[in-house]
C-alpha cells in the first residue's frame, strides 16, 4: 500500500521576501498555498543584520526579524509554511508533481518558484563568521552602515564595479581587490571607476585575493590578509614553484563586500520546459499588464531574485511575489471552469 500524496493548489519554492509575499496574497486569495523553505530559510536577508531600506521601518530592522514577521503574516492568512528542498518538478502532466530531497511528493496546480539566488563567496576564514558583521554581499543593503570607514570590495566584474562606485558615497577609500591584472567589467563601469580613481575614492589592487578576514562579531572588521602576485591568480601560484614570489601583506577596512556573483537556485527546473538563461536565472514573459511572472510553462511562475540578476533588493523581491501570486491566481481561476465541467460529465456517466 502507497502513501497517499498530498495534493495543494499552489506550491511556493522558496520562504525569502519574494516567497513569503506572494504566500501573503495567495493566501489572501483562498488558494491553500504551502511554501517550502530551502537549505537557506528566509533567503539572503538573513544574513543581514540590519536592514535599513525596507519600507516601514524607519529606524530599520533586522533581517531574520523582517522574515519572521512576513511568515507570520503568510500563516494569519492560511498559509502552510513547511521544511523542505524542491529536488525535481515534473511538468509532464496535470497537476505538477512536485518531489523534495528527503522523498516526499506533493502534486500542485500552479507553482511559483520563489527560491532566490545564493551569493558566492570565497570560502576563507572569517568570511562565515563575519558575514552580517561587516561581511557582506550586497552594498545597497549595507554600505551606509561602515560610513567614513575604508571598505574593500572584491571582484572584477559589473557588479564589484557597481558596487565599489556606490560604496564611494559612504566609503573614506574604496579599494578594489581583483584576482586577474584586466576586469572583467564592461567598459562603461572601468571608465566610471577609473574616474573615482582619479578623483580619489578608490584604490585599484590587481592581481591581489584575500586569503582571511580578522575581526569579531563585537567589534566587526580589522582588517584583511591579502596576497599578490604579478602575473594574477595567486591563490594558484601558492602550491607552484611560483610560491617564492608571491607577496603576503596585510591591509586595514572596516568593512569588506563581496561581489563575485551570485548561482540561481534554479536546478530542480532543469528537466522542465521552463526556460532558463545561460547562468540559470528563469525567464518570464515581462513586459506590461497581466502575466509578467508566467514562464513558458503554463502554471509555473517565478519571482525574486531566481528571476532578477539586477536589483536583487528585498522591496523589487517581494513587489515581484505578489505579481506571481496575483497571476497564480488568474491561472487558478481559468482552471475552475474546466475542472467543473469535467466533475459534471464524471457524474452524468455514474
Amino acid at each position: 500500500m502507497t502513501d497517499e500524496i498530498e495534493h495543494r493548489r499552489l506550491i511556493i519554492a522558496g520562504s525569502g521576501t519574494a516567497g513569503l509575499t506572494a504566500a501573503v496574497y495567495a493566501g489572501r486569495a483562498n488558494n491553500d498555498p504551502l511554501v517550502l523553505e530551502g537549505d537557506e530559510p528566509g533567503g539572503q536577508l538573513t544574513l543581514t543584520t540590519d536592514v535599513a531600506n525596507f519600507p516601514g521601518f524607519p529606524e530599520g530592522i533586522n533581517g531574520t526579524e523582517l522574515i519572521n514577521r512576513m511568515k507570520e503574516q503568510a500563516k494569519r492568512f492560511g498559509a502552510d509554511v513547511e521544511t523542505g528542498f524542491v529536488e525535481s518538478i515534473d511538468d509532464s502532466s496535470r497537476p505538477f508533481r512536485v518531489e523534495l530531497a528527503d522523498g516526499t511528493v506533493y502534486t500542485c496546480d500552479a507553482f511559483i518558484a520563489a527560491s532566490g539566488a545564493s551569493a558566492r563567496t570565497l570560502g576563507i576564514p572569517g568570511e562565515g563568521d563575519l558575514m552580517g558583521y561587516g561581511v557582506s554581499t550586497c552594498a545597497t543593503c549595507d554600505g551606509a552602515f561602515f560610513r567614513d570607514e575604508d571598505m574593500l570590495v572584491i571582484g572584477g566584474g559589473d557588479a564589484a564595479m557597481e558596487e565599489a562606485s556606490f560604496l564611494t558615497k559612504f566609503a573614506d577609500t574604496v579599494y578594489i581587490a581583483h584576482r586577474r591584472e584586466e576586469f572583467r567589467a564592461e567598459d562603461y563601469w572601468v571608465d566610471r571607476i577609473m574616474e573615482h580613481v582619479d578623483a580619489g575614492d578608490v584604490e585599484i589592487m590587481r592581481n591581489t585575493e584575500a586569503t582571511e578576514i580578522h575581526g569579531s562579531r563585537e567589534d566587526g572588521i580589522e582588517g584583511v590578509s591579502l596576497i599578490r602576485h604579478p602575473d594574477g591568480h595567486p591563490k594558484e601560484k601558492l602550491d607552484s614553484e611560483q610560491a617564492e614570489e608571491v607577496e603576503h601583506f596585510e591591509h586595514d577596512v572596516g568593512a569588506v563586500f563581496l561581489a563575485i556573483g551570485h548561482t540561481p537556485n534554479t536546478g530542480y527546473l532543469e528537466d522542465t520546459d521552463v526556460e532558463l538563461d545561460e547562468t540559470g536565472y528563469i525567464r518570464t514573459v515581462g513586459g506590461h499588464g497581466g502575466g509578467q511572472t508566467k514562464t513558458d510553462v503554463p502554471g509555473i511562475f517565478g519571482a525574486g531574485d531566481v528571476v532578477d540578476y539586477h536589483y536583487q533588493q528585498a522591496v523589487t523581491a517581494a513587489g515581484m511575489g505578489s505579481q506571481a501570486a496575483l497571476d497564480a491566481d488568474d491561472y487558478l481561476d481559468d482552471l475552475e471552469p474546466a475542472e467543473t465541467a469535467e466533475t459534471s460529465v464524471a457524474e452524468t456517466d455514474d
